[in-house]
């Protein structure tokens, strides 16, 4: 959960913007994105298959450079 004091004279402006700057840090909007519809185990697998896949190719590549 983010907290957020306002601070003596900060505007509503400034407020709002340390607000939005904290909440894409902690990592809410993503988890609120990614839970937005329901995905099934396997699209799940499958997305961290081709993720890992992509990760190995780049790796591979870095190392022959």
């Amino acid at each position: 959960m983010v907290k957020l004091f306002v601070r003596d004279r900060e505007s509503i402006q400034e407020a709002v913007r340390r607000f939005r700057k904290l909440v894409e840090r902690s990592g809410i909007k993503k988890e609120m994105r990614r839970r937005e519809y329901y995905e099934k185990p396997s699209e799940i697998n499958r997305r961290a298959r081709l993720r890992a896949e992509r990760r190995s190719r780049r790796n591979r590549l870095m190392a022959t450079r």
